[in-house]
């Protein structure tokens, strides 16, 4: 620290030299006065940053509610007094916060052209009453999706004012503060959408503070760095991290030796060279603020596996012949080595304790115990889908595999998908999400039941629409993966039109967070007595079609009609690792999946079926293929006679005179029989015949 105190009684001009206080004037709107603050002159985010920087500086609040940055808007701040105030203050820094106000439908649209050249003009002003002044601007605070005006205009507006006080920072040669990461994905301290509550004005008053100071709390890593650590191999090693603004950041892996300079956010960024496969590393990372060691790290196929409760099914939980092939497959290899994100507060029935509202609000869902080598012990509360997936991949490639998995019970599409993406694609299901048909009504009634009456407003929870992708994707985008297994869709299975939008929203979602185009196998849902399950199977099946780089695994042979929750996982695990290993790594003549309709046709006196992956139709119990059925315009659906014809099947129905429709697996739980040569069974399906 007194290295910056130094670099600022510099920079604060003859204040510092005369050894009187820096300075600082924060100049802004309502959010930097401190509306609706109660006894704002101690928390108001300036009052807050005197505290913080002490007595070498005096902080000044010139905020001046609805004040726009705009000359022309309709409360110019530089023709209010507190703008003269802060002009007679002569600042040695000044940090200014204005452009929300701008967004009003008043002031953008007319004079959009104008924002830079005015926001020049005031940068220039204190310049000229103190050539040697210290100028931060800041991107703006949110405004959330309950602001009024959010759709008709807001929204859109603020990202291009943000954009344009990029453009200023860069003509101008100031430095950005953003005040926007720590804000967005707390809506709770936002009680009206825009003013941030004590809570959130010193979270402002923080990073100002960092800002100014260049202390952003020492060397830091994501907490998915550990020991046994496994990295995509192939891929350059990506770390990413935060020190103190100017530390120099060493890097040592093995003989590798690297350095770099944290910058004036405090970030730095390593990349590597892919790692050798087959070779153990050590990794050390030192700067005067701290340091980490890192040891038996390998570069190998890492993956991510997400969803819901039949993701985070435990190996301990499943069919007992299952749980010791599970176990012998730990206790022979040690090549899969696991990364669990354990949620802290289950999502059972109950209501939840104070500290546990309070950890959710605070974004503190997950705690981990590190990387760990799978063996019979530590693969017990490890999902036994994505280890089984694991296996596969492992024993097939001959290289280490490396598993996250962050899947929560009970979690919906929504809450996995980032922020920005619903506020601009499907908004309608952020408002009163507690009350919002959107949303399953099983989710908001557990959900209600976990937060309980006294939880105070805007409380979060992991089924909230965003939660787990601010918890449970952001802190791992950094860190490359090859791909993604998912098993989800039981608490979205209500609305499947709704699902239909969701899910290449979040597939979009995650590839944009990795910057990359990953592939993304999921799986179907499996057979319940739940009557919408049929057609959410069949749109599942659709959506296959529809996004790219995705493929599904059929699981209705595998379920169990009284429990959602079927025990056999093994093959599921299995099926997944087919599709990465057909479409991922080459296994060209592997077989990824059962049989996918592809066409039925009218043709004389029956109905000719072919398929995707049809080679060598059977039944999986040598009966007549069982579940097809054939209707006409009027939607009465009877039974089909079924031949089998090489690889096509053929349906005749005396009951259809007209056939329009055929339709296979229709059922909640079904007994449908068809599968391949490689015994994989067929999707549920509905098409239209030719």
């Amino acid at each position: 620290m007194k290295g910056y105190l130094v670099l600022f009684l510099w920079i604060g001009g003859m204040s510092g030299l005369l050894g009187q206080p820096i300075r600082v004037a924060c100049v802004g709107n309502s959010v930097t006065y401190g509306a609706g603050i109660e006894e704002r002159d101690l928390y108001s985010y300036p009052a807050r940053l005197q505290q913080l920087l002490g007595e070498n500086y005096l902080v000044r609040n010139f905020g001046k509610s609805g004040a726009t940055l705009l000359a022309k808007g309709h409360r110019p701040y530089t023709a209010q007094p507190e703008y003269r105030d802060a002009l007679a203050f002569q600042p040695d820094i000044v940090v200014i916060h204005l452009g929300l106000n701008d967004t009003d439908p008043r002031n953008w649209p007319a004079y959009r052209d104008e924002f830079i050249p005015d926001y020049l003009r005031l940068i220039h002003s204190f310049r000229e009453v103190n050539p040697r002044v210290e100028i931060r601007i800041c991107l703006l605070t949110p405004i959330s999706h309950r602001h009024p005006r959010f759709l008709s205009g807001t929204r859109d507006w603020f990202w291009e004012i943000r954009q344009a006080i990029e453009t200023v920072a860069e003509v101008a040669n100031v430095p950005l503060v953003d005040l926007h990461p720590r804000l967005y994905e707390r809506p709770g301290l936002l009680p009206d959408g825009l003013h941030p509550n004590r809570e959130g004005a010193e979270i402002l008053a923080k990073e100002v503070y960092a800002a100014l100071t260049g202390d952003y709390g020492g060397l830091q890593l994501p907490a998915i760095w550990s020991d046994r650590m496994v990295v995509q191999r192939e891929h350059p090693v990506c770390v990413q991290g935060i020190a103190n603004r100017g530390e120099k950041v060493k890097l040592t892996l093995n003989e590798y030796e690297a350095q770099v300079i944290a910058g004036e956010d405090g970030r730095f960024e390593f990349r590597i060279p892919p790692l050798e496969t087959g070779k153990k590393y050590r990794m050390t990372l030192s700067s005067p603020s701290g340091s980490y060691q890192f040891s038996d790290l390998v570069a190998g196929e890492v993956w991510l596996c997400s969803g819901q409760s039949n993701m985070a099914f435990r190996v301990d939980q499943a069919a007992p012949e299952e749980q010791s092939l599970y176990r012998q497959a730990a206790g022979s290899s040690s090549a899969v080595r696991l990364y669990q994100m354990h949620p802290k507060w289950e999502t059972h029935a109950v209501e939840w304790p104070a500290d546990a509202l309070e950890s959710v609000r605070n974004l503190s869902y997950y705690h981990t115990d590190g990387w760990q080598i799978a063996t019979p012990q530590t693969i017990e509360a490890f999902s036994a889908v994505a280890f089984a997936f694991g296996i596969m991949l492992a024993d097939s490639l001959g290289v280490p595999v490396g598993l996250i998995l962050n899947a929560v019970g009970g979690s919906p599409t929504e809450a996995w998908i980032d922020r920005k993406t619903l506020e601009f694609e499907y908004t309608d299901i952020l408002h009163n999400w507690l009350h919002n048909d959107f949303i399953q009504p099983w989710v908001r009634e557990r959900a209600a039941q976990n937060i309980g009456a006294a939880a105070p407003p805007l409380q979060r929870h992991p089924y909230e629409p965003v939660y787990l992708f601010e918890t449970g994707i952001r802190p791992l985008a950094g860190y490359p993966v090859k791909g993604v297994i998912w098993y989800q869709g039981e608490s979205n299975a209500h609305n499947i039109e709704v699902h239909e939008q969701l899910f290449p929203l979040l597939v979009k979602s995650w590839r944009e967070a990795w910057k990359e185009p990953l592939p993304f196998y999921y799986v179907q849902l499996s057979g319940i007595n739940r009557p919408t399950w049929p057609h959410f199977r069949d749109s599942q099946r659709r959506l296959m079609e529809t996004v790219e780089r995705t493929g599904m695994v059929v699981s209705h042979d595998k379920g169990d009609s009284l429990d959602v929750h079927p025990v056999y996982k093994k093959e599921i695990g299995e099926r997944l690792a087919r599709w990465a290993l057909h479409q991922e790594y080459g296994y060209s003549s592997l077989v990824p999946s059962g049989p996918l309709i592809r066409q039925a046709n009218r043709m004389e006196g029956h109905i000719s079926l072919s398929f995707n992956y049809g080679d060598g139709l059977r039944t999986s119990d040598g009966e007549t293929p069982r579940t097809f059925e054939v209707a006409g315009r009027d939607g009465f659906f009877y039974p089909a006679n079924v031949t089998m014809e090489q690889d096509r099947l053929l349906l005749t129905c005396p009951e259809v005179k007209a056939p329009e429709w055929v339709r296979y697996g229709w059922q909640p739980f079904t007994r449908a029989n068809l599968v391949n040569r490689e015994g994989l069974p067929a999707s549920t399906f509905r098409i239209k015949i030719e």
